[in-house]
């Protein structure tokens, strides 16, 4: 187990006794009985800053959470953390949900900003957490303390992740672009965060698969987010005489790159974009020029999955969303959605909720059919170094086609890695 000198449940387990006095005063008692009692989950997401957008359905998918759960026997009480799209703003919630709110169960979602710092102290504090939507090796690898030594790295024993991996986008990316006739010179867009340093590196990032796969990459090197001027990356791309563009971007930021290379005389016949465009408005900010931009689908209307909470299908959980807000559907609906799904398994199979251990037990030995996908951390399709920790979830990729009137839809077009999920058409290039 953990080696850390000093945790919470290290003086919650010496305290229950003699009645030792907690940090802040106050006396801690002896876990709760957990049968007939709430059981505390804690969620923390991005919210506000740059990174909202993958936050937008939270409020949507909690008010469906406590409608499916509300006859099932079981009271949860769900406590709800912005990050603020900011690491240290999320540790500092971490710890306020375990320390004040004694939570039970740590739920995080989206981008290593937000699951990174959350994993981390929930591993320190010995208290189980699942997170989701950020890609795996960004959440393990970036956690550990010296990312560049393999042989240093160790798993963790109450943190578990779902989400697919770098060789899976690698895959669907390249899938996308062998569709479209180019010249495979690719330009990349990696800031210095936690995705962009994961997908740049030159060991376990996008350079040597590509180039096994006869592409030549160009990279600028990496950049600071909310960055005004892309000029430098777009000479680079420029004079590589790059006809396809990709990269690992938050919402702002392409933007303004795409808008300053299309001022700027720079038309590449692909740009393939993580993170950035995944989102309908982010494209619609862009008017006619998002047409056919491309990106990893993790999930959609169309993915062949049910909820084993709710019972609906993928396209009634989209279609369940837009009729509620208004607004089109976006992908992290389906896997914030999943991880309360994973959440109720879970509690249900520990045994004692507000046993650490058993509920960290219980998240090892899932195999739950989610409106994602099967959620089962059995080590397929993983180095054995992540294999306890990480589960894999399918990924299709797909571009953004601009709607007769106006807006745009998400169309599947790459499936290779999984042909059960349908393509709607075929890759295009993009206009010069």
């Amino acid at each position: 187990m953990s080696t850390h000198l000093i945790t919470r449940r290290g003086l919650l387990k010496a305290g229950a006794a003699t009645g030792l006095v907690g940090l802040a005063g106050t006396k801690l008692a002896a876990p709760a009985i957990a049968q007939g009692r709430t059981i505390r989950l804690g969620y923390v997401s991005p919210q506000t800053g740059p990174l909202a957008a993958f936050a937008e359905a939270d409020a949507f998918i909690l008010d469906g959470f406590r409608q499916a759960t509300a006859g099932l026997g079981e009271t949860f009480e769900v406590i709800v953390k912005d990050s603020q799209s900011n690491p240290n703003r999320a540790a500092e919630v971490a710890r306020e949900l375990i320390v004040q709110d004694g939570i039970d169960l740590m739920l995080v979602a989206s981008t290593p900003e937000t699951t990174n710092p959350v994993t981390t102290t929930c591993e320190l504090e010995e208290v189980p957490c699942i997170s989701t939507v950020a890609p795996w090796q960004p959440w393990f690898i970036g956690q550990q303390g010296n990312p560049g030594d393999p042989a240093s790295w160790e798993r963790f024993y109450y943190a578990y992740h779902f989400f697919w991996g770098l060789e899976d986008v690698i895959s669907v990316f390249t899938g996308m672009w062998n569709q479209v006739e180019t010249n495979k010179s690719v330009g990349g867009l990696f800031p210095n965060d936690g995705d962009g340093n994961a997908w740049g590196d030159p060991v376990v990032g996008f350079p040597p698969v590509l180039a096994e796969k006869g592409y030549t990459l160009t990279d600028p090197g990496r950049y600071q987010n909310l960055t005004d001027d892309f000029t430098a990356q777009i000479n680079a791309f420029k004079q590589a005489n790059a006809e396809i563009v990709t990269g690992v971007v938050i919402p702002p930021d392409f933007t303004t790159f795409w808008t300053q290379a299309r001022q700027q005389g720079f038309r590449p016949k692909v740009a393939s974009i993580g993170k950035a465009i995944l989102f309908p408005q982010a494209v619609e900010a862009l008017g006619d020029a998002g047409h056919n931009l491309s990106s990893e689908v993790w999930w959609s209307p169309s993915h062949p999955f049910t909820s084993s909470l709710t019972k609906q299908s993928a396209g009634q959980v989209a279609a369940a969303y837009s009729e509620a807000t208004g607004r089109q559907w976006t992908q992290p609906i389906g896997f914030v959605h999943a991880l309360f799904e994973v959440a109720v398994d879970v509690m249900r199979r520990a045994g004692a909720p507000d046993d650490p251990d058993a509920v960290a037990e219980a998240i090892a030995a899932t195999a739950l059919d989610t409106v994602v996908g099967r959620v089962s951390w059995n080590g397929a399709g993983l180095p054995p170094f992540a294999q306890a920790n990480v589960a894999k979830t399918p990924l299709v990729g797909g571009q953004w086609r601009l709607r007769e009137g106006g807006g745009y839809d998400l169309v599947v077009t790459e499936n290779g890695d999984h042909p059960d999920i349908p393509t709607g058409g075929t890759m295009e290039a993009i206009e010069g």
